[in-house]
């Protein structure tokens, strides 16, 4: 089928930010009183937003989670990534392609911050096919799994979210995707990943972003 418009998730589709942001995320809840691996800490949160998360961390570390310490670990946190983030292997060629199938009609919707997905997109050199298409889950009444951060994004480009593709790499954002009514095409650099995505509705996996130019000549 032809889209309209093209949608993508940012952390783990265009940007290898969550062994880094996660890194700093263990880092900070085992000074709390939490600990795990960094592979556990990504099985746990990858798809979540920690301030979601809010319950499970108070629980496990027996401490509130203040403003004081989410503001603590953005700094860390974008420090860490301004230091050392990387573009995904072929996320330049897919962006270029779906930009060019739907005449600019791409958008990014993430359920990170704004700040986050801006100074992330910037620094791999990928902010100019998104400028003013960017959609943050911090800013919608539920983020994901729920549909608003991409129905935002179908809205503002005025395409109807049944003829939106969107590209994702968790199982949150799949279903985020599929609730949207957008067909969803799931990145899974590992195949171990395969079955839940499928299961959460996503309609194919593909293993390289550089796939999605041949991909979506074939719709």
């Amino acid at each position: 089928m032809r889209f309209d418009a093209i949608l993508f998730d940012c952390d783990g589709v265009l940007v290898d930010s969550e062994p880094l942001t996660n890194q700093v995320l263990r880092d900070m809840l085992e000074e709390s009183g939490w600990s795990m691996t960094l592979a556990e800490c990504m099985a746990y949160f990858v798809g979540k937003t920690v301030r979601e998360e809010r319950a499970v961390i108070e629980a496990r570390t027996g401490q509130p989670l203040t403003q004081d310490w989410l503001n603590s670990f953005y700094q860390r946190r974008n420090q860490a990534l301004v230091a050392g983030l990387k573009v995904i292997s072929g996320a330049r060629v897919a962006v270029q392609a779906a930009h060019e199938t739907t005449q600019g009609r791409i958008a990014c919707a993430s359920g990170a911050d704004r700040f986050k997905v801006e100074m992330q997109l910037g620094k791999v050199d990928l902010l100019g096919f998104f400028e003013g298409k960017i959609f943050s889950g911090h800013e919608m009444p539920r983020s994901k799994p729920a549909p608003d951060v991409y129905l935002a994004a179908a809205g503002h480009l005025q395409v109807p979210g049944h003829q939106c593709l969107v590209i994702e790499d968790t199982t949150v954002g799949v279903t985020a995707g599929v609730a949207a009514g957008a067909t969803v095409w799931a990145y899974s650099p590992q195949p171990s990943a395969d079955a839940a995505l499928l299961l959460a509705g996503a309609s194919q996996v593909f293993r390289r972003m550089d796939d999605v130019p041949g991909l979506l000549a074939g719709a």
